[in-house]
């Protein structure tokens, strides 16, 4: 619309310059409020991101992640007596084997001969390889109470033929071993003399693995 010819009246004057000036703070308001929206939005983003690794940070410390290698903890056995026996090179340790004793019959008559079984089991999770030769197991009878040995197998015996077992996980192993009921000492040395009547108890080990004590009696 064309504006007459000539000056404008004041009032009509200072209302346009008015609009004008309120357009212009209007406009000039909207930009600043856009830009402080902007920046306010990447803050947001970059709290976000950093509550995210800090979130992780703490997943991973629960978790016990760590990059450091980890020990293994020493594996458990059976029970052990003395220093572990030699073990030849790629056989299986004494920790992966148990072993148990049993005898024939509870009561043997004076001039009888006890017989005593040897049952040894790998209680790993892992097949395993051993000598079990009869020079390598030491059966021994004791008095009831411990303090007197009165027998070994390999006392006058220490040799034997090798008898190399692989057994599977589970896995048993069994032999028996005869006793002919008189006394013995290492290297066979003294004389052997019948046992007397009584309560004793029999023991089978292998390298520092031993069994239980198990009683019987001679009647």
């Amino acid at each position: 619309m064309l504006e007459p010819n000539g000056p404008l009246p004041p009032e009509i004057y200072w209302r346009r310059r008015l609009v004008a000036i309120g357009a212009l703070v209007v406009a000039t308001a909207l930009v600043i409020w856009v830009a402080f929206a902007l920046l306010r939005g990447g803050g947001e983003d970059k709290q976000a991101d950093a509550g995210a690794t800090t979130s992780a940070e703490a997943t991973n410390k629960a978790a016990g992640s760590s990059s450091a290698p980890s020990e293994s903890g020493k594996p458990s056995g059976s029970t052990t007596s003395g220093s572990a026996a030699p073990v030849a090179q790629g056989q299986c340790p004494d920790q992966s084997l148990a072993v148990k004793v049993n005898v024939g019959q509870p009561t043997y008559k004076t001039g009888e001969q006890p017989v005593f079984g040897i049952v040894i089991t790998n209680i790993s999770s892992a097949a395993c390889e051993r000598d079990m030769g009869s020079g390598l197991q030491l059966v021994s009878v004791q008095s009831l109470d411990g303090a007197r040995r009165l027998w070994a197998s390999t006392d006058c015996y220490p040799d034997g033929t090798p008898d190399v077992r692989t057994l599977n996980p589970g896995q048993q192993a069994a032999f028996t071993v005869t006793w002919t009921g008189s006394t013995s000492q290492p290297s066979c040395a003294g004389e052997r003399v019948p046992v007397p009547p009584g309560p004793y108890t029999v023991v089978a080990q292998l390298g520092s693995v031993r069994s239980a004590p198990e009683p019987f009696n001679i009647a």
